[in-house]
């Protein structure tokens, strides 16, 4: 619309702020705002149009992003103390090459503490809602994102996925994303960085309210930046090129962790049923050792005994904080060390070879629907669902598919093969189409 002068860059930048200040103050989702500079920027975006240049596809379009992200001139606290006031020289890499494909930063969103736990609030700016219920939370770490998109306060942001972070806010508000394949998309530029024992386990994708906007900023932020070491040059394929009914589909109900809310089982039977009478083969079937996704995760982040967050804190300059596990248990001998990674490896061989006979996994995102605000990390076994597929690395998406018995959404998880996110992209948009997708919040 705007490149065809159908609304200017000022005109749509002016509704994203008129709504937001509607929104907002019930949320708390968006807690740096930058509408001076936006405008300016606007009226500079409407200028070059005007005189014929386009700067990339989203030229003159709005933006928020993660607070978890540096951005140049704009206070990018991480969610911990330490950063209250910091305010970055330069933008994350993601941020960098949304700007050259014409977007405009709006402002930042809610973040737990350095991403690290599934319900954002902070000691800096609190706790942020849930748009289609306030008392319910909008997940975490990536929650500011996941609402103020649902609430209709901004096109799309860009969140981060250690262990759901992407995922389970968009299933608790209704949206959709993508946590591409690990060596996707550079970390360059965010609060928990890349490198380490861990590196595989984060991924950086865009939260949005439809699956054509995933679509259009996949490959805008995709590819090495000659800094994240992790970042491969591979191909990304076209979710338009996918054909649906060729694919061979395994899904769980169950993942013999915990089991998942009587509505959650029933959406993912009605999709697995949907595409079995399309013709394709369906089966509904577990991949042998997931069951060990949440134990295993646990051991893994533990086995440093917390060292590798206390210097994350004391790089921040971060004294007071809210990860009440940091240091509750000790560090892991080297022989027991070597023997979980090694464990961790033959984890990831034997779910890879049960994609020998599929290419898609369709499970739940979580156990449950969006929990009131402080009960989240009462079953932390309900993450596992999504946990699995950070210790493979694998692309995974998430759309809605359904609606909770007190109106919460519940998202599908589409899980694919390394480096076939036009595959998971291709079913999210399929399902979204036979299922509605997005439904805007009441708030």
């Amino acid at each position: 619309m705007i490149q065809d002068k159908e609304v200017s860059s000022q005109e749509l930048l002016d509704c994203y702020l008129k709504r937001i200040e509607e929104v907002n103050p019930k949320l708390n989702a968006v807690v740096q705002l930058s509408a001076e500079t936006a405008r300016s920027q606007a009226q500079k975006a409407d200028e070059q149009l005007a005189g014929g240049t386009i700067l990339g596809p989203l030229h003159g379009l709005p933006m928020t992003i993660k607070d978890s992200f540096d951005t140049m001139g704009v206070i990018s606290t991480g969610g911990t103390k330490g950063r209250e006031n910091f305010v970055p020289s330069q933008d994350a890499t993601v941020v960098t090459r949304l700007r050259n494909a014409g977007a405009i930063l709006l402002g930042k969103t809610n973040t737990s503490e350095l991403t690290l736990t599934y319900e954002t609030d902070n000691l800096i700016y609190g706790q942020t809602n849930n748009p289609h219920n306030l008392s319910r939370t909008s997940g975490g770490s990536s929650g500011g994102a996941a609402a103020i998109v649902a609430a209709g306060g901004s096109p799309f942001d860009i969140g981060s996925d250690y262990g759901g972070s992407l995922r389970f806010p968009a299933h608790c508000c209704g949206v959709t994303t993508i946590k591409p394949t690990s060596g996707r998309v550079p970390r360059t530029g965010h609060i928990l960085p890349f490198g380490g024992v861990l590196d595989f386990f984060q991924q950086v994708g865009p939260i949005t309210r439809y699956v054509e906007d995933l679509n259009l900023l996949l490959p805008l932020i995709s590819g090495p930046d000659w800094i994240d070491p992790s970042i491969i040059p591979m191909p990304l394929g076209q979710p338009n090129d996918v054909d649906i009914k060729k694919l061979k589909i395994a899904f769980h109900t169950d993942n013999k962790i915990i089991s998942p809310s009587v509505e959650t089982i029933e959406i993912i039977r009605k999709a697995a049923n949907l595409l079995d009478n399309e013709g394709l083969l369906v089966d509904e079937t577990v991949p042998t050792g997931i069951e060990q996704s949440y134990e295993l995760m646990i051991e893994l982040l533990s086995a440093d005994g917390g060292a590798s967050m206390q210097r994350l804190l004391q790089e921040a300059g971060t004294e007071e904080h809210t990860l009440p596990w940091l240091g509750l248990v000790p560090p892991i001998e080297s022989t027991k060390f070597d023997a979980l990674i090694i464990k961790w490896y033959k984890f990831r061989s034997t779910l890879l070879s049960f994609f020998k006979d599929y290419d898609v996994i369709l499970c739940p995102v979580n156990a449950f629907p969006a929990k009131a605000h402080g009960k989240t990390n009462e079953e932390l076994e309900a993450f596992s669902y999504s946990m699995t597929y950070n210790m493979t690395g694998w692309p995974s998406a998430v759309v809605r598919g359904g609606t909770s018995p007190d109106g919460l959404p519940i998202g599908l998880q589409i899980i694919a093969q390394p480096w076939r996110e036009d595959i998971v992209l291709a079913v999210a948009g399929y399902f979204e189409k036979a299922f509605g997708g997005y439904k805007s919040p009441n708030v």
